[in-house]
């Protein structure tokens, strides 16, 4: 049976299943097998891992261990609580309107952010100025219909991770800003902020950077300085506030003091850098990379839930979840039916009934007739039972929305 057990209750003996350790971006260690010796669990306590997954049938059991299907209950019951705080900002305009122009600003922003880093590459100055131009585009978009840039966000290139997720963290971010009624500037600066939060990583080898297997301990501590790297090389830069400063020098720390580059803890990271942290976390886990492939949106959140009061802070995570939504748009959902929906529309009300475009049917393993489902109506019955990777059934979502 699998179980999670605190780091402290780790023995020798024991099998681990899961190191849980996702929540550390560009650490491939997954170690899977038997505990043989204190010193493997002195490396992995020093990895700032809290809790983790054991196997009972295949090692040692403990009373401390609490089985998967208890975990996924509690994490499911604080879902359900998040879900039903009401989001904020409702769209001014049709989601299939503004994707048109999203569309064109999220490649624009993709190609932006692949010129920065070749810029940095080759020593040359960045262009501020442009990246500026591009946040203001790209907030236009947001308070339209933020939707839009979120669903263009669903659909990734493991190749181009690295843009990508530069171009998600701001869109994320500015919508996560914006949900606490921060002003326009504010949600500015944060965006210019995350589209260079990972310049520095131009600094790191490239066999380090795209390594397919396990990162060595030297390699993991090279890629740890890839936020010094960047804070080094914004600081002083004419354009970049102090605030878009501590998004690229705090998006690695973590309230428990287990992160990089300073290992601050609590109150010794700014409200901002406990925001970029749960948004870089939640955009890593949800992306296939090089050595893992990415959760659904909706495991992405419960996994952030798990991790909460720990590595990342509990409110905060909660007003992430509000600002999305438990099914964020672009996310793909089984029905009670069998039948298969792209979520197109969160519910203001009672995120866990958004509006769906319904298109496949798991029974015959085929497509149907696409249709509008409303959830919340009061005669229709059906409901979500899970979110599912549109990978299972090779469907492209982006088809859908």
């Amino acid at each position: 049976m699998k179980k999670r057990i605190p780091i402290k209750s780790l023995q020798v003996g024991m099998y681990i299943a899961d190191m849980n350790n996702d929540w550390i971006p560009h650490n491939n260690f997954k170690r899977k097998g038997f505990i043989r010796s204190e010193e493997v669990i002195d490396k992995i306590t020093k990895l700032g891992i809290t809790e983790l997954y054991i196997d009972t049938e295949k090692g040692k059991d403990h009373q401390d261990a609490i089985p998967l299907s208890e975990v996924e209950k509690s994490n499911q019951t604080k879902l359900e609580q998040a879900g039903e705080l009401k989001p904020h900002n409702k769209p001014t305009i049709a989601l299939a309107d503004e994707m048109v122009v999203a569309s064109k600003i999220h490649n624009e922003a993709i190609g932006l952010v692949n010129n920065v880093m070749d810029s940095v590459k080759l020593g040359q100055a960045i262009d501020i100025s442009s990246i500026d131009e591009l946040a203001d585009n790209m907030l236009g978009s947001i308070f339209r219909n933020h939707h839009a840039l979120t669903c263009l966000g669903c659909i990734r290139d493991k190749d181009s991770y690295l843009m990508e997720h530069s171009v998600n963290l701001s869109v994320l971010m500015s919508i996560y800003c914006r949900s606490m009624s921060m002003d326009k500037e504010v949600m500015h600066q944060t965006m210019v902020g995350a589209l260079l939060h990972d310049i520095g990583k131009v600094m790191v080898p490239d066999e380090i950077l795209h390594k397919p297997g396990r990162l060595t301990d030297s390699e993991f501590t090279e890629m740890k300085h890839h936020v010094v790297y960047g804070r080094d090389m914004l600081r002083g830069m004419e354009g970049v506030s102090e605030l878009s400063l501590t998004t690229v020098a705090q998006h690695h720390e973590r309230i428990d003091g287990s992160g990089y580059p300073d290992g601050l803890k609590g109150d010794e990271i700014s409200q901002h850098g406990k925001m970029v942290a749960i948004v870089d976390v939640y955009d890593a886990i949800t992306a296939d990379r090089c050595y893992h492939k990415g959760m659904t949106p909706n495991m992405g959140i419960k996994k952030l839930l798990e991790w909460s009061d720990s590595h990342l802070d509990r409110s905060l995570v909660n007003h992430f979840i509000r600002c999305i939504g438990i099914y964020p748009v672009g996310s793909l959902v089984l029905l009670e039916s069998g039948r298969l929906g792209v979520v197109i529309e969160s519910n203001e009300f009672d995120q866990r009934l958004p509006t769906l475009r319904i298109m496949y049917h798991t029974k015959f393993r085929s497509y149907i007739k696409t249709e509008m489902l409303e959830l919340a109506k009061p005669k229709v019955q059906d409901r979500i039972v899970k979110a599912v990777d549109p990978a299972e059934y090779q469907i492209n979502v982006k088809d859908f929305l």
